[in-house]
């Protein structure tokens, strides 16, 4: 099963509180685990423009501003651009799909401050990160649900609503969810 390009959406019941009402864009999954970010959890105090002016890059007049979130756990220090498929880094694009890209190096944020960045993107600091097996023993211990990506999810800037309206997708009223799983 190949998880890669879709979405998680944590579950009530989820244990880890960084995870609570989080929806994860997976941008790779294999047998050697899985990697993702958060999409609905903006990073507070943390502005765009304040990391260009730490990273010295001078944004030009068709700069986009890019939300900043808590894409993880893992490696808080490191920043990750979730991307419309339209961008295309040197090698440094992990091609997710025709839809998503995600890109870590500095050309990325340089392009988006020149204004030639891709249509759509988000800056997540730190990722969400699983071993082998370890995603799909949570999906079967009913800690996540999975549903397709689309850009007006992933992109959306309704953070509070994103949880709610990825459910919705998937045909569930969140009042109605449960957070305990039960086999027949």
């Amino acid at each position: 099963m190949d998880l890669s390009g879709k979405l998680l959406i944590a579950m009530p019941g989820m244990g880890d509180p960084r995870f609570a009402r989080s929806v994860v864009f997976l941008c790779a999954h294999s047998a050697e685990g899985a990697m993702g970010l958060i999409v609905n959890k903006p990073a507070p105090d943390i502005s765009f423009r304040g990391l260009l002016d730490q990273l010295g890059i001078k944004p030009g007049a068709g700069a986009a501003a890019i939300r900043v979130h808590f894409g993880g756990p893992v490696e808080h220090g490191r920043g990750f651009v979730l991307h419309s498929g339209d961008y295309r880094g040197n090698d440094s694009t992990l091609q997710v799909d025709d839809r998503f890209g995600m890109t870590a190096t500095l050309d990325i944020l340089e392009d988006i401050a020149r204004g030639s960045g891709p249509a759509s993107s988000l800056l997540a600091l730190g990722y969400s990160g699983w071993g082998p097996g370890q995603l799909e023993d949570e999906i079967l211990a009913n800690g996540w649900l999975t549903a397709e990506a689309t850009p007006e999810l992933v992109f959306s800037a309704q953070n509070a609503r994103t949880w709610e309206r990825a459910l919705r997708v998937l045909g569930i009223d969140p009042i109605s969810l449960s957070a305990t799983a039960g086999r027949a």
